[in-house]
């Protein structure tokens, strides 16, 4: 997927994002959560704990996005969150910083990409300041309904608009692929297969 965002110029892939639970691929639409830190100010705990509203929104074919700006040194994601979701059937998780409870996420089924894993509660280090909004993950740009791929190989997020023309081009590139790794099985040089094809891999389709 990576080659084929290349392909259209865009760049979408969360640099250091990887899957920490339920180690499968997900693929879904895009619910953001934007976290910060407290005001200076803040009196007491939210009225509503972070990333409720978007799960409870969310469901199939969706993947809720939580921009939380690569902390480390809290969780933006918990157990009960991954057990809530879960139950919504929301396809998985992608937090740009740490998850915690990530054995209780592997035991629902809950993919959680992220950073790190962390013990360290979000409560009274960090707050949900949107949900719905556009946020951005790592540099790259997310929008709800925005298109959200994970695997072993990391997250890649695909605008909305061009999610048609960039999953095309993918499948493209997976027969082109899929013919060069029948030829080298068959014994032909590897050096002949990526000199003949790997341009196929590499123009754009801009």
């Amino acid at each position: 997927m990576s080659d084929a965002l290349d392909r259209h110029g865009l760049t979408g892939v969360v640099h250091g994002v990887r899957s920490l639970a339920a180690d499968r691929p997900l693929a879904g639409r895009a619910v953001t959560v934007l976290l910060g830190p407290p005001p200076a100010h803040h009196a007491g705990s939210p009225r509503r704990h972070l990333g409720t509203a978007a799960v409870d929104a969310s469901g199939p074919d969706e993947v809720v996005v939580v921009a939380h700006q690569g902390r480390i040194d809290c969780a933006g994601w918990g157990g009960l969150l991954s057990r809530a979701a879960a139950v919504r059937g929301v396809e998985g998780v992608v937090v740009d910083g740490a998850a915690r409870d990530l054995t209780e996420a592997s035991e629902v089924g809950l993919p959680v990409f992220a950073h790190a894993a962390s013990p360290v509660t979000a409560r009274g280090r960090a707050v949900e300041l949107a949900w719905g909004e556009p946020v951005e993950i790592g540099g790259v740009p997310v929008a709800p309904g925005d298109l959200v791929l994970g695997d072993t190989g990391g997250v890649v997020i695909v605008p909305a608009d061009r999610a048609q023309d960039v999953l095309a081009t993918a499948e493209r590139i997976a027969v082109t692929e899929s013919a060069m790794a029948t030829a080298i099985q068959a014994g032909t040089p590897v050096s002949t297969v990526m000199g003949t094809r790997y341009e196929e891999l590499t123009d754009g389709d801009r």
